[in-house]
């Protein structure tokens, strides 16, 4: 079911005791546990969203956060920090060598880590100078801008790029 949010949503969206979402249609039809899931984590975090039911189903697709009221936004925001854990880093402090594998020394939005880079490829170029860097051990790191890294950050990153 689409629906278009020109005013308000026609579901009511909100937090059970147990933590879950309680999720209930125009139709008073209640659904516990709903899931957020993005459709485009990194390239539109805040378009293409998904409320799905324990049973895997659709119970409403969103366009855009931006259009639903700031109540159920922020429920939102939430729930989908909750799900995707990807630390954005705001400063290289340390590499252990130019060639990989190497060690980074970073830190994050979520503080200090170091991480393992097993290769090149491992960095990944997505839109207008942001980037994805997957860590042997499975995390994945974001940057949001590498042109707004400091220049010490900037220099070391660009002997892998």
């Amino acid at each position: 079911m689409t629906i278009n949010f020109t005013s308000t949503p026609d579901f009511q969206l909100s937090r059970q005791l147990s933590g879950r979402l309680l999720f209930i249609s125009a139709q008073g039809e209640r659904h516990e546990g709903a899931v957020p899931v993005r459709a485009f984590p990194l390239a539109a975090p805040d378009e293409c969203i998904s409320l799905v039911g324990t049973d895997g189903h659709e119970l409403v697709w969103i366009e855009r956060l931006a259009q639903l009221p700031g109540d159920v936004q922020a429920l939102l925001h939430e729930e989908l920090a909750l799900r995707d854990f990807i630390p954005e880093i705001r400063q290289l402090t340390a590499v252990s060598s130019f060639g990989t594998p190497s060690v980074w020394s970073v830190r994050t939005d979520r503080g200090d880590t170091s991480f393992v880079l097993k290769g090149e490829d491992d960095i990944r170029r997505l839109r207008s100078g942001a980037l994805l860097i997957a860590a042997s051990e499975g995390v994945h790191y974001s940057i949001a801008d590498m042109t707004a890294l400091d220049r010490p950050s900037r220099r070391l990153l660009e002997r892998f790029l």
